[in-house]
């Protein structure tokens, strides 16, 4: 995978890290909640067509680092 991504006009490393946290960070997030939640996000990046660079589910947050086309909107990423 090369740190850049190429379309017909454009080169683009359009990288974006999100960290998740349950309310009050509880330890929630082990075992098969963990893997169900690793799951869900990348299913939910390939319906969007989004590459999951890195996905690191801890047991009471998630780091995740995805790379969006720059034609995706702003407003689809934050859910407006």
């Amino acid at each position: 995978m090369s740190r850049f991504c190429k379309q017909s006009h454009a080169i683009w490393p359009c990288q974006y890290p999100f960290v998740w946290t349950p309310k009050y960070r509880f330890r929630i997030l082990g075992g098969p909640v963990a893997e169900e939640e690793s799951r869900c996000i990348r299913t939910f990046s390939e319906q969007l067509k989004w590459e999951v660079v890195e996905l690191n589910v801890q047991i009471d947050h998630v780091h995740l680092l995805v790379m969006i086309p720059p034609k995706i909107s702003y407003r689809i990423m934050s859910g407006r």
